[in-house]
């Protein structure tokens, strides 16, 4: 496990012909709908463990890992890889090809998982500091994210395989911004790293993909006790995003629980220097804290999950769904 890190063409479950083997043997039929996409391309490979960075001191998290193709890398690149895997077949697949390799394979949804328990799950302690690599489930990629970042107990960084469009939605700057991509640089600086072709996958995604990296900040821009606040406002504004703010956000908020008068609502971005003519893809976080703190007397007290829950927000926090995905969380792109 520890010969040289740019011999990636060495990886005996990079073949296409063996990842193909070893689908028919455990009955694994992959499909677009289900999100099942196995990488079998070497520089596709390299610009996903180029840019997680890991090194022989960390433990790395593995979502999804498949067939064990990243797998292997990161064996070769870390002190332990803990990789959790959904599907029992691809669990016992893992478990026999890496016998004996410092790999801790847990069967289970990540989402009812927290990351304390899966260090735990690898005799490690709960404050171990860990980073996590992946070539994410597609299906499930944006509650995921959350999932990893919101807990009590975050990753360092995160570097993962997600669907082109996503990396971009999450990377955006003001005037392209959605509910995803708060959601993510409230906790993250977001880079993409390197696109990947749809060629790279076995069988061939109807989309392109992109290694996106999460380097996580080490005080959010909003402070956990008023995230919850902040991102129902934000919603709020967005399920009426091609509106003007004065228009959209009294009919977000009443959706969501919280009917205000539109003169009311005017005042309250007034008295937040916003103006209402804007949309509400074009404001900063900044803003919509404003926005927020100006409604606090109105809105009633968010309850808060506990950081440390288990937590699933569902498929894309802007209201879609990413193409080619499904809800189901048990889709593997490993």
């Amino acid at each position: 496990m520890q010969r040289a890190a740019n011999a990636i063409d060495e990886n005996p479950h990079l073949a296409p012909a063996r990842v193909r083997a070893a689908l028919r043997a455990l009955d694994v039929r992959p499909t677009r709908e289900m999100g099942q996409n196995f990488l079998v391309d070497a520089t596709a490979l390299a610009a996903i463990v180029a840019a997680g960075a890991p090194n022989h001191d960390e433990t790395i998290i593995e979502v999804g890992p498949g067939l064990g193709v990243l797998t292997w890398e990161l064996l070769r690149r870390s002190r332990r890889v803990i990789a959790v895997e959904l599907d029992r077949r691809l669990v016992g697949w893992l478990r026999q090809a890496f016998d004996g390799a410092p790999l801790t394979v847990i069967e289970a949804d990540v989402l009812r998982l927290t990351p304390t328990a899966m260090l735990e799950a690898a005799q490690l302690s709960p404050t171990q500091v860990y980073r996590v690599i992946a070539n994410l489930p597609y299906a499930i990629t944006s509650p995921v994210l959350r999932h990893f970042l919101e807990a009590a107990h975050p990753p360092q960084a995160l570097s993962v395989l997600v669907q082109r469009e996503v990396a971009e939605r999450i990377t955006a700057a003001p005037g392209d911004l959605s509910v995803l991509a708060h959601a993510i640089q409230i906790h993250a600086a977001p880079r993409v790293a390197a696109i990947i072709p749809r060629e790279a996958f076995v069988p061939v995604p109807a989309v392109e993909s992109a290694v996106l990296v999460l380097q996580r900040r080490t005080v959010p821009l909003v402070p956990a006790a008023e995230q919850p606040r902040v991102m129902r406002v934000i919603k709020a504004g967005f399920l009426h995003a091609r509106k003007q703010l004065g228009n959209s956000l009294p009919a977000g908020l009443t959706a969501m629980g919280l009917p205000l008068p539109r003169p009311a609502l005017l005042a309250i971005l007034d008295a937040a220097q916003i103006d209402a003519m804007r949309r509400a893809e074009t404001l900063t976080i900044d803003e919509w804290r404003r926005i927020a703190d100006a409604l606090a007397p109105l809105m009633p007290g968010a309850a808060r999950r506990s950081a440390d829950e288990p937590h699933d927000d569902g498929v894309g926090l802007d209201g879609t769904t990413p193409a080619g995905a499904t809800a189901d969380s048990g889709t593997t792109a490993g």
